[in-house]
């Protein structure tokens, strides 16, 4: 299963072969490249519980039409084993289809096991391991330039800081307590405005977010605080947190 937000494009190019919805691109800069949970060659099955098997030229066009503006799940049939071989069923799907497109090719991208022992685990998913400092009220705006405000005010608090899981999820962000299941936060990407570090210290890094997203027009926003014990860490989580709320779009 694949979950998104809604956006505008999602950058797949799909082909009809066989009666089957074929991914042959996943487009740079996308919000699918971003979610990391589709590769040029798997097959779209079904869409929201919609059946796509057996599939008409320009089906899925309209699916998505229909769903305009709401949360997307995909249920993908993907070409990659466990192990990183193709998976078996798929054989005559992939040959079928290198006979229309030939010089399609599959990509063998797959996350080296260093970055992998790096970070934890929990029911197969990455999530990072972090220190949680405290969070504060930045008022009424929430965009980048009162990040470097919002951390400054949570260090001045000098609350003991908690350890932390943070799942950086293709709709949403999860702030977990450290061995234990108790959630601390739940951020849908529509929630956030906002994301960066301090640039004198940069294993610090922030996000705002809106306390009562359901009425915009009254709206004031927390910014949470979060240490890395890297540089590099902390990067790649506010590349992760900025591409998902970058593609989100709000439907009125």
């Amino acid at each position: 299963m694949y979950e998104t937000v809604p956006c505008r494009e999602l950058g797949m190019m799909l082909r009809y072969t066989d009666g089957r919805i074929f991914v042959t691109e996943v487009i740079a800069g996308s919000q699918a490249e971003a979610d990391e949970c589709v590769l040029a060659g798997d097959i779209i099955d079904g869409i929201n519980g919609i059946s796509l098997r057996n599939a008409q030229r320009g089906e899925a066009q309209t699916v998505l039409q229909k769903l305009r503006g709401k949360p997307l799940s995909f249920r993908m049939i993907h070409w990659k084993w466990h192990d990183g071989a193709v998976y078996g069923p798929m054989l005559p799907h992939l040959q079928l289809m290198q006979k229309e497109i030939p010089n399609f090719q599959l990509r063998y991208d797959i996350k080296s096991n260093e970055v992998m022992q790096e970070d934890g685990l929990r029911d197969d998913r990455l999530l990072y391991s972090l220190r949680y400092l405290g969070q504060v009220n930045v008022g009424m705006y929430g965009g980048k330039e009162v990040l470097d405000e919002g951390i400054e005010k949570v260090l001045q608090k000098n609350l003991a800081p908690e350890d932390v899981l943070l799942d950086v999820k293709e709709t949403e962000v999860i702030c977990i307590k450290n061995n234990s299941t108790q959630v601390f936060f739940h951020h849908h990407y529509p929630e956030i405005s906002s994301v960066g570090h301090r640039m004198d210290r940069q294993t610090l890094f922030a996000y705002c977010v809106a306390d009562s997203p359901e009425t915009p027009q009254t709206t004031s926003f927390d910014c949470l605080v979060y240490e890395s014990s890297s540089v590099k860490e902390a990067n790649e989580i506010i590349t992760r947190i900025a591409a998902g709320f970058r593609h989100t779009e709000w439907f009125v």
